[in-house]
């Protein structure tokens, strides 16, 4: 193993043994913000909350780079502790997306920083995981005016080290179906919530993935129904239904005509109330910035199959990607790990393009 391997594997493994389950990630702050004082210096070092902007250089009229990373995971089950079994590193996170994390902190520990001909600065944030309005990066992005005139910000996303351009909208709503109580035994009394919804829901099963391309790229369209609850008791027919249906839509219209879609679509068969508005991200393909990424390395450029905070840059204008080391089909996975050898690969990408990024 190359010292640089054993590096991301040791700091991987122990930011991973710090638990960060979203809402709890000031522990991981602390020990991020305090590794990286101490190496770049505490000025370097600027904290919000339990986030962090880490400037790394400043470069008059060179490219400006960010490369940004959050700190929370999802409460994940696991079957042993934190550990390393092959060339894999099991924990809560170790995909999504602290191998990210790892790379960013060794890249910021290892790089020439006097040599790098660009103007770069890391953003560690808190709360991702959880609905758009909650998550810190909207924070930082009002409060560091540095963040906001990016050329290119690179989100750590797992993404097997492949380049994922853009990313899918997400709407979440709660659909409502109204009926009226009876006896079950006499379930003709009244009238039945539940079962309602049949033809609803058995349309949104039928409806099927819907392609869209945009700028030669390709986004699929999915609706999902992803949590359910009703009821009175065994023995009374529901009054009452509601359906959190997950509508992911592709870039080129906003949250607010997706919802509309949605709502003209059920029409008077539910009541339909937006929860969480997630803008979509788009593939900003012909970016030259992007396209020396493209050039660096990276296994594969697709599309990102998901939400991720590269629409929250680009909804203020400042072009961004999804790029990681983390194994993607991991994300959110009980026992969930990372393969250890696309740390290293990674890190390489990122340093090759840093290094001739003007």
């Amino acid at each position: 193993m190359t010292e640089l391997a054993a590096h991301l594997r040791d700091t991987l493994l122990e930011i991973t043994r710090i638990p960060s389950p979203i809402g709890e990630e000031r522990a991981l702050c602390d020990h991020i913000a305090a590794r990286l004082a101490g190496t770049l210096g505490a000025s370097a070092v600027q904290r919000h909350a339990d986030s962090l902007v880490v400037r790394l250089t400043e470069r008059a009229d060179a490219p400006k780079i960010a490369l940004v990373g959050h700190t929370d995971v999802v409460r994940t089950e696991h079957d042993g502790p934190v550990r390393i079994e092959g060339e894999r590193l099991y924990g809560p996170g170790a995909a999504d997306m602290k191998a990210g994390l790892a790379v960013m902190i060794a890249l910021a520990e290892r790089l020439d920083r006097a040599a790098l001909p660009v103007d770069l600065v890391m953003v560690f944030y808190e709360r991702e995981e959880g609905p758009y309005a909650e998550n810190m990066l909207g924070p930082l992005l009002e409060r560091f005016a540095e963040l906001r005139d990016r050329d290119l910000a690179i989100c750590l996303e797992p993404s097997d080290n492949k380049l994922q351009l853009g990313c899918m909208g997400s709407l979440h709503a709660t659909l409502t179906f109204t009926g009226r109580t009876a006896h079950s035994a006499r379930p003709w009394q009244g009238e039945n919530a539940i079962t309602k919804s049949a033809g609803l829901l058995a349309e949104i099963g039928a409806r099927g993935p819907r392609e869209v391309v945009l700028d030669g790229h390709r986004f699929v369209e999915v609706m999902t129904p992803t949590l359910a609850s009703g009821g009175r008791g065994r023995n009374v027919v529901p009054d009452r239904f509601e359906v959190n249906v997950n509508f992911r839509f592709a870039p080129g219209r906003t949250p607010e005509e997706a919802f509309d879609e949605l709502r003209a679509w059920v029409g008077d068969r539910a009541e339909v109330e937006p929860t969480d508005l997630s803008p979509a991200g788009r593939p900003h393909a012909a970016n030259s910035l992007v396209q020396r990424l493209a050039r660096s390395g990276v296994r594969a450029v697709e599309t990102k199959q998901a939400w991720t905070d590269v629409a929250r840059f680009d909804r203020i204008g400042v072009p961004a990607v999804n790029f990681g080391p983390g194994t993607q089909a991991q994300a959110h996975q009980r026992n969930e790990y990372t393969e250890l050898p696309l740390l290293a690969e990674g890190y390489a990408i990122l340093e090759r393009f840093l290094a001739d990024v003007s």
